[in-house]
């Protein structure tokens, strides 16, 4: 567990509306000083979309660029390419499973940075439940519901994440990894056929290929108390929109603070037209808002300031213009800022 005070630090969660991965790199790196993330540019290329992005080398996987496509052939042989994954895994050797340049070019942009001198540098991965349900078979099912495939694909994600991590430790020693899991706000529904023991088990099995900070990011409702079961150390929700849906789970957040944990709190909305109603100040009252039910539970308004991080409620790449993602940078410094300056 982390037991580190962000004293509400900003960062994001990762994905920028550019094309151009060094203007994403400058805006970052010149607004989030403390926590740069490096920018995911998926209006970029269909290569930097958040299921084709860590892909490469999974046995079977067809990415189709023209046709916007991503799946696993499963009538090829993949008897080698997963003992590959396997001896990998096992043997912790992620060297023969980076991230090309091709598919995260803002990745290996910041990876050149010279000029940084951050707190703690932060990545991301895709999740295993979103990832695994979105990568379907050539049948259309989900791999995560194959025995075989399902199993590797925490493997792939685990390795992707530790290849990664290594990188980014060339930039600052203290690292997050944010697994992010929109699919999470299925969990319990009729479509969504795995069990809170299966859910923690492959998040888990990610984490195990992260030695620093290791966070989870689901921007819906879900049941966070299967996510707070897990070796999780920060927690990322949308607190502008499902603000209620963390304080459903009041006990559960209170021993993972207690134990050290962070909440990421994404209180700058990613969308144009809310934002263009907030301010520094909106923002404040709202966050304190969010805040409440955990303080009338007996968490120390201060425990939450300081285990506590900002961010925007999901990523930004949602927006229309470069200009709109500046805004909300300049947003979400400006609130840290305020909170900062009023609660020490």
């Amino acid at each position: 567990m982390s037991g580190v005070e962000f004293n509400c630090s900003p960062t994001i969660i990762g994905s920028m509306p550019h094309n151009d991965p060094a203007v994403a790199c400058a805006q970052i790196t010149h607004y989030l000083r403390d926590i740069p993330a490096w920018p995911q540019l998926p209006k970029r290329s269909f290569l930097e979309n958040m299921y084709v992005q860590y892909s490469q080398e999974f046995p079977g996987v067809v990415v189709d660029e023209a046709g916007k496509k991503i799946y696993v052939n499963r009538n090829q042989d993949l008897n080698q390419p997963l003992e590959q994954l396997y001896s990998a895994f096992l043997e912790n050797k992620a060297d023969g499973f980076a991230i090309g340049a091709d598919y995260a070019a803002g990745l290996h942009h910041f990876l050149s940075l010279d000029n940084l001198s951050p707190r703690v540098v932060k990545g991301h991965v895709t999740g295993p439940v979103t990832w695994g349900l979105t990568v379907l078979d050539q049948e259309g099912k989900g791999i995560l519901y194959d025995d075989t495939l399902g199993d590797a694909a925490p493997k792939l994600l685990r390795l992707k994440a530790a290849w990664q991590e290594r990188k980014l430790k060339k930039l600052c020693r203290r690292t997050i990894i944010f697994v992010d899991e929109p699919y999470m706000s299925a969990f319990g529904s009729v479509g969504m056929m795995l069990s809170k023991e299966k859910v923690v088990g492959l998040l888990n099995e990610v984490f195990g290929g992260i030695e620093g900070l290791k966070g989870v990011h689901c921007c819906g409702n879900t049941d966070w108390s299967v996510i707070l079961g897990s070796d999780v150390d920060i927690i990322s929700f949308d607190a502008y929109n499902y603000a209620q849906s963390l304080s459903l789970y009041p006990e559960a957040v209170k021993k993972f603070l207690d134990r050290g944990g962070t909440v990421a709190w994404g209180i700058v909305p990613n969308e144009a037209e809310p934002m263009l109603k907030e301010s520094a100040a909106s923002l404040k009252d709202r966050l304190e808002e969010a805040m409440a039910p955990f303080t009338r539970n007996g968490v120390p308004f201060r425990q939450l300031i300081t285990q506590g991080l900002v961010t925007p409620s999901c990523g930004l790449a949602s927006l229309a213009t470069e200009e709109a993602a500046v805004s909300a940078l300049e947003l979400l410094t400006g609130l840290s800022d305020l909170l900062r300056t009023r609660y020490g």
